[in-house]
């Protein structure tokens, strides 16, 4: 029997030297061993350092078997640090076989299968082992075997029971065991419980306090988080690393930079940059407030980097509107041979949207399928879909999504909010419909934000309302988003007084409420009430942000306030700090155009800062549409073609310039020159619901069921309007026809069509709502004046710029549009 185990035994020492896994002094040392002296060899061992040499799952396999040969195996020490090393090195299985054949277990084996199961997730496992261990072994826990324990709890009640066990036993005054509680009621959102379990404790180290900061953090109560973290500086408790990773993400979410700040500080004073983790959290801190100089200051001191460090660092740049940096760092990262991981792509598709990069898209989704990525992460997936739609490109997207193996609801938000972002509004209420089809995905904050806009482009009052009874019920109508979305949905679907209404009920304590509501002022041209409103966002010292600005220049454009938009443009930067940008540009050009002030506008332009866009010389071009200034027009139209020539918007309103002074020569030239370069017009329709069905209208539409009932009904009030004073204006007919001709183009208009459908379909009185996708043309505006007198009705008509509130033969844009 010797002779055989020295036979084994040194069969297994020429395996590890022909083999030389361990590649340590020590390990090598123990390996010479002859077959004269196994006795003393046995004795000799130092299993603590064989264990610590292993590197490797073999090398763990190895001195396991060394363990067996040596007849050590029912060393509960020995075996229980053979179970810890297979659950270092990722094996459970082993962990399990090698705990499973001890004839003898002790607490210590005990916890430590326990202890295995949890550090690999199995939760499950972890408790059936406690429980076998309880019930079967005689032997009583000690303080060691409930904190893993503990965190194996998968809901409140196995929690509760553990609890009561704790107490049951006297462990509740234990340090380790108390914080372990403290972290498992915080899982579960009983933080009140967590924290009278935290006071209740005779002893806290820092390991406690730094549960009950955890706790707090995990369940959104960022206050009390720092005023914790106050209290645990005032008892002398010193802040470690991990206090400072749970904080600083807390000073983010408060907006509390200062606070930031001191800690940044004590973090140096106390040598803990050196700490990865902790300069990790730093420069996420600093993203979130914008602040990418400090960001990069920490990144560049770094001594150490790993992934966590670029992601944060690339994310920085990309969440804070700067690709260009972004890109830059992650071909920093490459060149440093850090590999980029789920997150690094997730980042890196972002960046390729905000750069509008076509070509780089393709890569990144080739990487990702490459890497197998959508079969396993659905963030990467919706990631990609996010970007896709993002650079207009709605079909891959909708490809990407199909091919998604599981689909959340952050998956559907997101193609919803592609679609609406895009301006296909139909195709995003169709996704949201689909959406609906499946019961297992719950709607959420992002779905409403994503489908309201979409309402609101298309006019959809009721399905809006609908939405609003839903938030209502899920109790997120405080949610300022939300709140912020039904507001311009009632806004743009033509319900201001409702807007306001809810305007008033939702938090206001930053911009972007107020922008909402601003800019629903202006859209139905109340810009002294939008510009009233601003000043009550001064009042209540809310900051107005660059979009303020831009819906409030708008406002006053659409209501021709010259003055109030030049106070307001220059207050934007004297006042605030904010750089016009090509947007605000445009505004003034566009204010100072349809003011009839042609000169100022062109002249604006000439000393703009910066490059003009087509924004800024798209509004010139319409100005000189309205006023009728060929010269100017043209020169302004060549300039917009060689900024954006693909846009077939700007060679109509050139046409139509030619075309309202008789010049159909220049007509046909404009015409000629969009045909050759492949542009067409996008056809003008005009929409109006009832009974929930939308009715669309296209000029001169023959198609309709009722088409006759509405051509009779055109003609008929044709001929009433014309008793009262209506001369057909025939300067907004765009073809070189006859005059009764014209007239009967101008009857064909869609707008005229959906006002006619909207009589012949609804009870008398009863007003008309009709959206139209281009601008009202003159003779229409005139047109539905008189209507709203004959017909003792309120008509209101939202066109592709502003509302119109046409009642008793006025319209609320005072003739001014």
């Amino acid at each position: 029997m010797p002779h055989c185990k020295r036979r084994h035994l040194s069969k297994l020492f020429s395996l590890f030297q022909s083999r030389r896994t361990l590649h340590t002094a020590a390990v090598t040392d123990y390996l010479q061993v002859t077959s004269d002296d196994l006795e003393n060899e046995r004795k000799r061992i130092d299993f603590n350092a064989l264990f610590k040499s292993c590197t490797k799952l073999q090398h763990v396999k190895c001195a396991h078997t060394l363990v067996v040969v040596s007849g050590r195996f029912k060393d509960n020490l020995l075996s229980s640090k053979i179970v810890n090393l297979y659950s270092q090195h990722g094996d459970v299985s082993l962990a399990w076989w090698t705990f499973h054949h001890l004839p003898n277990k002790d607490v210590y084996t005990w916890n430590s299968m326990a202890f295995a199961y949890v550090s690999h997730g199995r939760f499950r496992e972890a408790l059936g082992c406690f429980n076998q261990f309880f019930s079967t072994s005689g032997l009583r826990p000690d303080f060691y075997t409930f904190p893993p324990v503990v965190k194996a709890c998968g809901d409140l009640l196995d929690g509760k029971k553990i609890h009561c066990l704790v107490l049951k036993l006297g462990f509740e005054w234990d340090v380790f065991v108390a914080a372990s509680l403290v972290h498992m009621y915080s899982r579960f959102g009983l933080v009140g419980d967590a924290r009278k379990l935290f006071d209740d404790m005779p002893a806290r180290d820092r390991g406690s306090w730094n549960a009950m900061i955890s706790g707090y953090c995990q369940n959104g109560n960022a206050a009390e988080a720092l005023d914790i973290t106050d209290e645990m500086r005032l008892e002398g408790v010193k802040m470690d690393a991990i206090t400072v990773a749970s904080v600083l993400p807390v000073c983010a979410q408060v907006g509390d930079i200062l606070s930031g700040k001191l800690i940044h500080l004590y973090v140096i004073k106390h040598g803990l940059e050196f700490e990865l983790f902790v300069s990790n959290a730093l420069i996420n801190m600093y993203a979130k407030f914008g602040s990418l100089g400090h960001a990069q200051k920490v990144f560049g001191q770094m001594v150490v980097r790993d992934i966590v460090s670029w992601n944060s660092i690339i994310a920085a740049y990309e969440q804070n509107n700067n690709p260009v940096t972004a890109h830059l760092l992650f071909h920093k990262m490459q060149e440093a041979r850090v590999q980029p991981d789920l997150l690094t792509l997730v980042s890196l598709a972002s960046i390729v949207a905000q750069l509008n990069d076509h070509r780089n898209s393709r890569s990144v989704h080739g990487f990702v399928m490459r890497k197998g990525w959508f079969m396993e992460y659905i963030i990467i997936g919706n990631a990609v879909v996010d970007m896709y739609a993002k650079i207009g490109n709605l079909d891959s997207a909708r490809a990407v999504f199909g091919g998604l193996p599981i689909k959340d609801v952050v998956s559907w938000n997101t193609l919803i909010t592609g679609y609406a972002q895009n301006g296909l509004a139909s195709e995003a209420i169709e996704v949201y419909l689909l959406m609906e089809e499946h019961e297992e995905i719950i709607p959420n904050q992002g779905t409403w934000v994503s489908i309201l806009p979409a309402y609101s482009h298309v006019g959809a009052l009721q399905q809006g309302m609908r939405i609003h009874g839903q938030v209502i019920k899920n109790c997120l109508y405080s949610d300022v988003f939300v709140g912020t979305c039904l507001i311009d949905m009632y806004g743009k679907c033509g319900k201001l007084d409702d807007a306001i209404s809810l305007f008033y009920q939702v938090p206001r304590k930053n911009s972007v409420p107020w922008n909402a509501m601003i800019s629903c002022y202006g859209v139905h041209g109340d810009g002294e009430k939008a510009l009233e409103l601003f000043r009550e966002m001064r009042a209540e010292r809310v900051q107005p942000d660059h979009i303020t600005f831009v819906s409030l220049l708008s406002a006053c454009s659409h209501s021709g306030l010259v003055s109030d938009a030049q106070w307001c443009f220059n207050m934007m930067e004297e006042e605030y700090g904010i750089k016009p940008s090509l947007k605000h540009y445009g505004c003034m050009v566009d204010l100072f155009g349809r003011a009839g002030e042609l000169e100022m506008a062109f002249n604006f332009i000439k000393t703009m800062p910066i490059q003009p866009d087509a924004s800024a010389w798209g509004a010139l071009l319409n100005a000189c549409r309205i006023h009728g200034n060929i010269e100017l027009g043209k020169h302004a139209s060549e300039r917009l073609f060689e900024v954006d020539s693909e846009n077939v918007g700007y060679y109509v309103l050139l046409s139509n310039i030619y075309a309202n002074v008789g010049k159909w020569e220049g007509v046909d030239d404009v015409r000629s020159l969009a045909r050759d370069r492949g542009l067409r017009k996008n056809p003008g329709w005009s929409s109006i619901i009832l009974n929930n069905k939308v009715d669309v209208f296209y000029t001169g539409n023959q198609t309709h069921p009722k088409c006759e009932e509405i051509y009779r009904e055109l003609r008929d009030l044709t001929s009433k309007i014309k008793t009262i004073g209506y001369v057909p204006d025939f300067c907004f007919v765009l073809q070189d026809v006859e005059e009764d001709e014209k007239e009967h183009i101008l009857m064909g208009h869609s707008e005229r069509l959906a006002i006619a459908y909207g009589i012949i379909s609804t009870s008398p009185k009863t007003p008309i709502r009709i959206f139209k996708n281009l601008r009202v043309c003159g003779d229409c505006h005139t047109v539905t004046k008189f209507i709203s007198i004959i017909t003792e009705r309120e008509i209101i008509v939202r066109d592709s710029s502003r509302f119109h509130h046409f009642k008793g033969g006025t319209c609320s844009c005072g003739d001014y549009w």
